[in-house]
């Protein structure tokens, strides 16, 4: 079965320029063919796994994953594995230069890439393993999504716990990031597993603001986290892959079946490939602001940027960390415009539907300012 599968993508027309040399690199080696392609991935459809080289390009993973998520069938649960090569993923509404080092990123030959999700920055390479559950939003259970990875780590003798909303420790640190996005009645919910990341390359290009570590109570990003190799040395992402896979079927009573990246429609995966590598996407507009404000909240930070002439907001960012962050883009369009003056700061940030449930947060922060 492994077999067929890898020959099947040898002998697709595959748009990855890495892919092809990569899988013709290993096509006298058993055991790193088998290592890649003979486990399924699951419950109707699936993607690829385990460690996978081929197809560490980040955009064109999030391209598949936006695929995946848009096309799922009803009553159908896509888990999909992934790995990214060097690269700092950034929340969708994060700006990228303030989470990122992304001039030395791109000197040491890195990529920097958005998500379409929600959450922080996180740097990946080869000793990460990324997952995504895309399903109908109907049919969205983020919990037991979540219990998938506990039981996969629990059955390589790891003990694990869900922490809040989107983390999942082992003795106290954090191994696991979740985010998570819905749109047209299609939901995903991803993250990743830092099995044998190079910490030192995550302290490197990772800038996050002094106001979140402070209210994490911890004075770095290093001490934040954990490989799951600290405590299982000899763990590998195909381990780890193959446990994810086997606790999907566990939680969820499905057996798998598989879909390679062959079977996918090809167009549509390089129409969204182009947004997700495209500078718009990944940096967006770069406001001159001459006013600025941050402050982080319980759901998370956010970061006001306006351009001020003549007592008139003339440009605007919003940015946040926020899980659910939806409100950013309608509240930056709603305050461009906009007088500068306090009340009608706040009024039009009460005006704007998406920020019902942090309205009064976010003027609490405007009036906190001396405007």
């Amino acid at each position: 079965m492994y077999k067929e599968m890898y020959d099947r993508w040898l002998a697709a027309d595959l748009a990855d320029a890495d892919l092809k040399p990569e899988l013709e690199s290993i096509k006298d080696d058993d055991d790193a063919i088998q290592d890649r392609f003979a486990v399924a991935l699951k419950f109707g459809t699936a993607g690829l796994r385990g460690v996978i080289g081929a197809g560490t390009n980040p955009h064109r993973n999030l391209a598949i994953e936006e695929y995946l998520t848009d096309t799922v069938p009803e009553d159908t649960l896509i888990v999909y594995l992934w790995q990214n090569r060097h690269t700092v993923v950034i929340g969708r509404n994060q700006n990228a230069w303030a989470e990122c080092r992304t001039a030395e990123l791109e000197r040491d030959g890195g990529t920097l890439a958005r998500r379409l999700s929600g959450g922080g920055a996180v740097y990946h390479d080869m000793g990460n393993l990324n997952f995504t559950f895309s399903l109908r939003t109907q049919d969205y259970d983020l919990r037991r999504q979540q219990s998938v990875i506990v039981e996969a780590c629990r059955s390589l003798g790891i003990p694990a716990e869900i922490s809040g909303r989107n983390d999942i420790l082992t003795n106290g640190c954090k191994f696991s990031g979740n985010s998570f996005y819905s749109h047209n009645g299609c939901s995903f919910h991803n993250g990743t597993l830092l099995l044998s990341v190079d910490m030192a390359n995550l302290g490197k290009y990772l800038t996050p603001s002094k106001v979140k570590l402070e209210s994490k109570g911890v004075a770095s990003v290093r001490s934040r986290v954990i490989n799951l190799t600290e405590l299982r040395p000899s763990l590998t992402v195909a381990e780890m892959a193959d446990a994810m896979v086997k606790a999907a079927e566990t939680v969820y009573g499905l057996k798998a079946s598989m879909l390679s990246e062959a079977d996918f429609d090809e167009a549509e995966i390089e129409k969204r490939y182009q947004r997700f590598s495209s500078f718009d996407w990944n940096y967006g507009k770069s406001v001159p602001c001459s006013f600025e404000c941050a402050k982080r909240f319980a759901w998370g930070e956010v970061t006001i940027q306006l351009a001020v002439k003549n007592g008139l907001c003339e440009d605007a960012a919003v940015y946040s960390d926020a899980m659910d962050a939806e409100f950013a883009a309608p509240l930056a369009q709603a305050l461009t415009g906009c007088r500068f003056h306090l009340d009608e700061l706040c009024a039009c940030v009460k005006s704007v539907s998406e920020c019902a449930a942090v309205a009064d947060d976010l003027c609490q922060l405007l009036q906190s300012q001396e405007i």
